[in-house]
């Protein structure tokens, strides 16, 4: 994997999606960009002691961003066929990184190193219980509280807010991948 991020990488990325995927995706790093410059820092973890976000994490998060509005479809592990969460995750690893993690989101909990809440970073994923199961639902975490996942509610891939009243009562870790 190259260590430094070039535009022509995303370009690769962003010619394979569709036209609904690529006005998606557009929408939410103009979103980004602007929240960046309005979002003050927050107050109960200095910036200083936020570790940066990995490159590898900032590829899952960009590719998952480019699966916004793919269709769900229980079992589904690429977005012709439609994803469920952990298909969603599955396929995004391995096109933005190469690392293989499958299984169901429960599997996919047992590997990689936990992440406090408060230490979140894009590419990191976090996990919810969400049929009274542990681990039964699992998203990619973007930045600024938000995360990309395959719900089955609505039937589409979407962005959602950790802090929603749904997501916040069934949290339960989040998990990073790459070191």
């Amino acid at each position: 994997m190259p260590s430094v991020y070039t535009p022509h990488m995303f370009t690769q990325y962003f010619t394979r999606f569709s036209a609904t995927q690529k006005l998606a995706t557009t929408a939410c790093c103009a979103l980004f960009l602007l929240a960046a410059c309005s979002t003050p820092p927050i107050a109960e973890t200095p910036l200083a002691q936020r570790p940066l976000a990995s490159h590898a994490g900032q590829e899952v998060a960009m590719f998952a961003l480019g699966l916004i509005d793919t269709g769900y479809r229980f079992g589904g592990k690429n977005p012709d066929a439609g994803l469920d969460c952990s298909g969603m995750v599955s396929y995004v690893f391995a096109q933005a990184t190469g690392l293989r993690l499958a299984g169901s989101a429960a599997d996919i909990a047992r590997r990689g190193r936990p992440v406090a809440r408060e230490q979140l970073q894009p590419g990191d994923l976090v996990f919810f219980n969400t049929r009274n199961a542990p681990f039964s639902h699992v998203g990619v975490y973007i930045g600024d509280q938000r995360f990309v996942h395959a719900p089955s509610s609505n039937g589409r891939v979407r962005i959602d807010r950790l802090s929603s009243r749904y997501y916040a009562e069934r949290f339960e870790t989040a998990r990073n991948y790459f070191e």
